[in-house]
């Protein structure tokens, strides 16, 4: 996952997402989820969402029906993060309002963010040229060839290259939008937005989105899955692939191949970036020194919690603790 070295929205702002005809309804449905529903239990400002398009007219929509956006693109153009779902067709040309309206909103400052093969709007307006962008992973080969210009990796749930965000398919657009609540109001409110979706609360931008052979017998899977488990309530002490393969009740190569299958990583992988974003709630919320993160999350040394945490943020904890700090305590 990019992640900018840059001060994280504090107040609730506007943000607009783009309708079209022949859209699935899943990606709006999420971004309506996450921004649109008013959560005046959370105690912060919440977002402003416009639904927007080209033109007021009925929009036909996947599954059988249709719907009209209450707004043009001068009010998407106008918001300060613009989400741009899914797009009809991928070998498509991007509507040239569309185009226009895009680069208006890069151009006076906004978030522009897009779920799935809704990076290809995003190109067509040359906002991901050089930079690092995923999409679905089956349009990843095609989002290259036909822009060049764009560093594809097809390997990631999500990239965050500071104001301009992509994630990878459906599901993985809700784990962008939880992560763009995190970066605006922090982990607890995230946390609590997740927990009312039924979500997991934070997942790593450069987690695999597409793992061969996924579907894993039931109880292979459920044993991996009670051995995750027991990792996440002992983080901070010593895990051994011996260890998750005993509470498995698996050979250590057994276990390895079936962990490897179900998530499209290695155990001991798996268990860094767990221990990293662990830490992430630490640097944000408290003035605790890193090395006493770094051994509360389950490193041997500082050392090895700067390397992890840099290689896996793109950026020092010390940094991200300047960026995201939350508390009123000082930061050291």
């Amino acid at each position: 996952m990019l992640l900018p070295l840059r001060a994280p929205h504090r107040t609730g702002h506007g943000v607009s997402v783009l309708a079209f005809d022949g859209m699935s309804p899943f990606e709006l449905g999420c971004v309506v989820e996450v921004f649109g529903i008013p959560r005046p239990e959370l105690r912060v400002p919440w977002y402003d969402l416009s639904v927007c398009a080209e033109s007021p007219t009925d929009l036909r929509v996947v599954g059988g029906f249709t719907m009209r956006a209450e707004h043009g693109l001068d009010v998407l153009a106008a918001a300060g993060t613009v989400i741009v779902p899914g797009v009809a067709d991928v070998r498509d040309e991007v509507p040239a309002g569309v185009v226009a309206a895009l680069r208006r909103a890069h151009g006076r400052g906004a978030r522009i963010v897009s779920i799935c093969s809704g990076a290809f709007a995003l190109a067509a307006a040359g906002l991901l040229d050089g930079r690092e962008a995923t999409t679905h992973w089956r349009y990843a080969g095609l989002l290259q060839r036909r822009f060049p210009e764009v560093k594809v990796d097809p390997d990631v749930l999500y990239v965050d290259d500071g104001d301009v965000l992509t994630s990878a398919g459906s599901a993985a657009g809700l784990d962008l939008l939880i992560h763009l609540v995190r970066k605006d109001h922090g982990p607890g409110v995230a946390n609590e937005v997740a927990r009312r979706l039924v979500i997991p609360p934070h997942r790593e931008g450069g987690q695999a989105q597409f793992i061969q052979a996924a579907v894993t017998p039931v109880r292979e899977g459920a044993a991996v899955t009670s051995a995750m488990a027991w990792a996440l309530d002992h983080l901070a002490e010593p895990i051994t692939i011996a260890a998750l393969a005993e509470v498995a009740h698996m050979s250590q190569r057994t276990f390895i191949r079936h962990f490897n299958r179900q998530t499209g990583t290695s155990p001991l992988r798996w268990v860094i970036s767990q221990r990293v974003a662990a830490s992430l709630a630490m640097l944000e919320s408290t003035s605790a020194p890193v090395e006493e993160i770094a051994s509360a999350v389950g490193f041997d040394s500082p050392a090895t919690f700067r390397h992890h945490f840099t290689r896996a943020m793109r950026t020092s904890p010390s940094a991200y603790r300047r960026a995201f700090h939350t508390s009123g305590a000082p930061v050291t």
